[in-house]
């Protein structure tokens, strides 16, 4: 009876069109990735420590990833090096203990919307550091290379008014059904520096922005990405236990004290980085890394809404402001991405009908800036 019900479970899925499966499972992951914005949040309101969360998050991490990894990759994963190990070193202390690290600390002295808002410019970020390292190439003659420019200077700029303007407070919840909330926001609230958050969440993105362009040589070389992840976020676990054993002295704080708290981090090991990894690698190999990052603002929004109802936060003109400049400016690094695609394809298709002019254009530039695509094939919460 099981294995008819499965059978026709498969057969429904598969019945419905490819486009709408892809919009069902992206707007799934952007409501699992707002939960994790706000679950987080609440972690630290409950005292969690910002040290022993993610040890515990990424141990229920790697033991998702690893069989996977292990029997999925076993034909595609070269044998290990010391290089290779040292390159996953690398890889986990600016992708994974950097990351969360700077995350979980903006994300204490801020809130779960302006955390979400300020990950929009990741890609272009991702795109001046590939520029800088000369991975990227720049075309300020075409619109694809204008665009990318312009939608970076936005986002700096958005980032940079979340930053320095906080501005008058836009909304608050209302009384009465917000009052449990908004007394357990107001409490987080003390001793917060809002400014020094910011700063934070930009390092965040930051390290973020840097995995993604270090992993791309390193992917080149060693093609088993689930490997690679795991192989990251192992090394990640131990600099964070490591750095946990000697910051964190309080013994309390290994100790889970609710059941709250146990489902924050069982929810961030397994929602957040094996459920989500697994929706979006499907995501992007069906409808590519443009495709998963449009969907990027929709999180912004359910966690406003989420953070709003769960935690009573209130929202601030400045964030706001910069919440607006940083999505326009992932629209536009999008589409000079996607436009620059459109460049690369038709000038493969003028070499390919016309080999008499093959000299003339270099095949170098039929191909993408970068081969690593700027978008995440996979996610910080890794």
């Amino acid at each position: 009876m099981a294995d008819s019900g499965s059978s026709s479970s498969r057969r429904m899925w598969c019945s419905i069109p490819e486009k709408l499966q892809l919009h069902g499972a992206m707007l799934a992951l952007q409501f699992g990735y707002a939960g994790f914005h706000v679950v987080s949040r609440a972690a630290l309101n409950m005292g969690v420590s910002k040290l022993v969360f993610p040890v515990y998050r990424n141990i229920i991490a790697f033991l998702l990833l690893l069989p996977f990894a292990y029997f999925l990759e076993k034909k595609e994963r070269p044998a290990i090096t010391l290089n290779f190990l040292l390159q996953f070193f690398l890889l986990a202390l600016v992708g994974i203990t950097a990351n969360q690290g700077f995350y979980l600390l903006g994300l204490d002295n801020t809130s779960p919307t302006f955390a979400s808002a300020i990950q929009n410019s990741v890609p272009a970020i991702t795109f001046l550091m590939a520029a800088i390292l000369r991975i990227e190439k720049v075309r300020l003659d075409r619109r694809d290379g204008v665009a990318k420019v312009a939608g970076t200077v936005f986002c700096v700029a958005g980032a940079s008014v979340i930053t320095l303007y906080k501005g008058p407070t836009i909304y608050s919840p209302e009384p009465p059904l917000q009052t449990a909330a908004m007394s357990l926001g107001a409490a987080a609230e003390e001793g917060k520096n809002w400014t020094l958050g910011c700063v934070y969440l930009i390092g965040h993105c930051l390290s973020w922005s840097g995995w993604l362009v270090l992993q791309a040589p390193v992917l080149k070389k060693y093609p088993a990405r689930l490997s690679v992840t795991s192989y990251t976020c192992f090394f990640g676990l131990l600099q964070f236990l490591a750095i946990a054993l000697v910051v964190e002295r309080d013994v309390n704080a290994w100790i889970f004290q609710s059941g709250a708290e146990v489902f924050t981090i069982v929810y961030a090991g397994v929602v957040a980085s094996g459920i989500a990894f697994a929706v979006q690698i499907w995501c992007i190999h069906r409808g590519g890394p443009v495709f998963v990052a449009v969907y990027q603002p929709v999180q912004t929004l359910v966690v406003a809404v989420m953070a709003s109802l769960a935690l009573g936060e209130q929202f601030y003109l400045g964030g706001i402001i910069g919440a607006v400049l940083i999505v326009v400016g992932l629209y536009l690094v999008l589409w000079g991405k996607s436009e620059e695609k459109k460049f690369a394809s038709q000038s493969q298709h003028v070499i390919a009908s016309g080999p008499e002019h093959s000299s003339i254009r270099p095949a170098s530039h039929a191909k993408s800036s970068l081969t690593q695509p700027l978008l995440p094939s996979s996610t910080e919460n890794v």
